[in-house]
């Protein structure tokens, strides 16, 4: 550990009785008398259902610290919606110490700076150490622009979102005083990119901006029916869409693609490539190709019996699956419940994730795209009201 590291202060493990009463017939087992602590690390959607699970019912002796770099967490699932202007800010975010106080944590606000899992310790970039029994790491991801000149300095990155957000009210302030974007172009072809092109068609549709998507090739997410869906979609809203060249470079006035043809463009949103966070990088933890945090079925992080992983900063080496918000929802019980298991020295569940999924992509007027596997794909306003009923059902279970 470093200087620094050594002059950090161990926060104090709260005093318990001694002995805990043992547990009748009917009543859940309880932990040894030595109390345990149980850090989570991020605010990510898996997390959050941890802590609803622990709310629930509690775990006796057990010590709970959340550590979230802000106290009010995002909802991907509506990020389209908000910035379509369909919902407001306060909806669209789960309020993180309002949760942790419902099951008894402890919030920090900051971030990690350094995992130590030999030590069993996190240090904070505030300086404060955090040791730990059981760790979960739930940090999302950050954007991956290394392949793109220029976009560090002239791209809004859609990940973080908390970063994305004020940037895009800025954009909106602009082309609300007329100074622009008349022209704004999204790079990402994806799921993501498609529901931000049509969220930022019908939020700047009476300013008379013209929106361009930008993609290397058809997403690999969507069916064939789906896709068919979405480019008559697009055309309805007078959404360019090229395809079939990579953009290499972003600049002032727009982007270069591969084979040197520009898009002219006032302002630049990229959905493309996802990284680790950086905290991750220095981590011994066992990882994958790419950086992300390697996992088996029971979400811990392969070799470590007690440190565990979920959502976009993990993956599954087993089952892999795409960096979505749906995926870290559906990790969210199955961790919980491994976590409870894990304090408490009990065999652990294995979780192997669905291979397709339900998809609905919002057309920003009321309507919505949607469909699952190979064949399935429907549209129609029915398919907005599914999607709105079920982020708002999902949201209700955290306030």
């Amino acid at each position: 550990m470093d200087r620094r590291a050594k002059s950090c202060r161990c926060l104090a493990t709260l005093p318990v009785p001694s002995r805990l009463r043992k547990a009748g017939p009917n009543e859940d087992p309880v932990l040894p008398d030595a109390p345990k602590h149980l850090l989570l690390v991020g605010g990510g959607h898996a997390h959050v259902i941890v802590l609803e699970a622990f709310a629930r019912r509690p775990e006796p002796g057990l010590r709970l610290t959340l550590v979230a770099k802000d106290r009010f967490s995002p909802y991907s699932g509506m990020l389209p919606g908000h910035l379509a202007g369909l919902y407001g800010r306060e909806e669209m975010h789960i309020d993180l110490e309002r949760l942790a106080r419902r099951c008894g944590a402890a919030l920090i606000e900051g971030e990690a700076s350094r995992i130590e899992p030999d030590a069993r310790q996190v240090c904070l970039g505030s300086g404060e150490v955090l040791a730990y029994d059981v760790l979960s790491i739930d940090i999302g991801i950050v954007p991956d622009l290394t392949g793109i000149e220029g976009a560090d300095e002239h791209a809004l990155a859609v990940k973080p979102i908390g970063d994305l957000l004020p940037k895009w009210d800025r954009l909106l302030a602009d082309a609300e005083r007329g100074q622009g974007p008349r022209r704004l172009a999204i790079v990402g072809g994806g799921i993501a990119g498609i529901c931000l092109a049509f969220a930022a068609a019908s939020r700047l549709r009476h300013t008379g901006a013209s929106i361009t998507l930008i993609g290397a090739g058809p997403s690999p997410e969507i069916n064939a029916g789906m896709a068919r869906r979405v480019g008559h979609a697009l055309k309805r809203h007078g959404i360019a869409l090229l395809s079939g060249e990579p953009v290499v470079a972003i600049h002032r006035h727009g982007v270069t693609l591969a084979n040197g043809d520009s898009v002219a463009a006032d302002a630049v949103l990229v959905s493309t490539h996802a990284a680790p966070p950086r905290v991750l990088h220095e981590a011994a933890l066992e990882k994958d190709g790419r950086g992300f945090l390697a996992i088996g079925p029971t979400l811990q992080v392969l070799g470590w019996g007690n440190v565990f992983a979920a959502g976009d900063c993990a993956t599954m080496e087993a089952h892999p699956r795409p960096k979505a918000g749906v995926f870290a929802v559906r990790q969210g019980p199955v961790l919980a419940r491994n976590l409870r298991r894990a304090l408490r020295g009990e065999p652990l569940e294995a979780y192997v994730p669905q291979r397709d999924h339900l998809i609905l992509i919002g057309t920003g007027d009321g309507s919505a795209i949607g469909g699952r596997g190979r064949w399935l794909s429907f549209e129609g306003r029915w398919a907005w009201r599914l999607k709105d009923w079920l982020d708002r059902r999902f949201m209700r279970r955290f306030r």
